[in-house]
């Protein structure tokens, strides 16, 4: 049975007003296809069960729509030119502006089930083995709790490391379990997991070296991409990076970063305000 008219309204606007995804009318299909699964796995006979518990209880199924309806597509070294200039244009840079304190901090935001956190350690394992030495960190954050516990876990399947994960770094720094592969302890010890909602208020915190923000900003109205960007700007150091998704772009959003061709790609500078 469809979702009636006023339903797929509800829930279009709990889910703008809890992650800022925007949802149209358009995705009827999409929270009946999400939807449906998660009503069976709560015992409810039907999506319009879920509904009705969700208004009755709303603090006992809120979260676990939301998360459902976030989209968590995501892959090993995901656009290789990036982490190609990642490795030859943005950490070398880096790497020697922070020669003094020996402190490096990147964050992998909405980093779904980690792929791209797991990525960026190894970039810096295989090529940056100074680093060893230093305090490294890469924070991952996402909405799910789901995604951050199996970020958390590090532990893949054999379709998830097939894409994008060379043959090499995955006998390296990765152990067969059963049927699925766990990043190693080399790995897990430096990515640190934290459930963030980019739409509401960040922890406090140092600023970053990094800044990856791909694929989440297309999600949201101009009106939050420019509130998140404004946050992000305050959360990256002032020779920081900021990388986004390959079609994202900030115009025409008034926002205090200047882009700037990089290597084979395009980052976001941080400009003074």
């Amino acid at each position: 049975m469809m979702l009636a008219d006023t339903d797929v309204e509800f829930l279009r606007s709990l889910v703008v007003r809890r992650s800022g995804n925007m949802l149209t009318s358009g995705h009827r299909y999409l929270l009946e296809t999400r939807l449906t699964p998660l009503a069976a796995n709560a015992g409810l006979p039907d999506i319009q069960s879920l509904v009705a518990e969700l208004k009755r209880i709303p603090a006992k199924y809120e979260d676990i729509v939301v998360e459902a309806m976030t989209n968590n597509e995501t892959s090993f070294f995901r656009d290789d030119q990036l982490f190609e200039t990642l490795r030859t244009d943005v950490l070398p840079v880096i790497v020697s502006a922070r020669n003094g304190t020996r402190e490096l901090s990147i964050w992998s935001a909405a980093s779904s089930s980690g792929q791209e956190a797991y990525s960026i350690a190894m970039t810096l394992r295989e090529h940056f083995p100074q680093l060893d030495a230093w305090n490294v960190g890469i924070l991952a954050t996402d909405i799910s709790d789901e995604m951050l516990r199996r970020t958390r876990n590090g532990t893949y399947s054999p379709f998830e490391v097939s894409r994008g994960l060379p043959a090499n770094l995955l006998g390296k720094y990765f152990t067969k379990c059963g049927e699925r592969w766990q990043a190693n302890q080399s790995l897990r010890c430096v990515v640190h997991s934290e459930k963030v909602n980019l739409t509401e208020a960040w922890p406090a915190r140092a600023q970053f070296d990094v800044v990856f923000l791909r694929n989440v900003l297309i999600y949201f109205d101009p009106a939050m991409r420019t509130r998140i960007l404004n946050r992000m700007h305050k959360a990256i150091r002032p020779d920081g990076y900021l990388f986004l998704g390959g079609g994202e772009t900030l115009l025409p959003l008034n926002v205090p970063f200047l882009r700037e061709s990089v290597g084979k790609t395009v980052c976001f500078r941080p400009v003074a305000v």
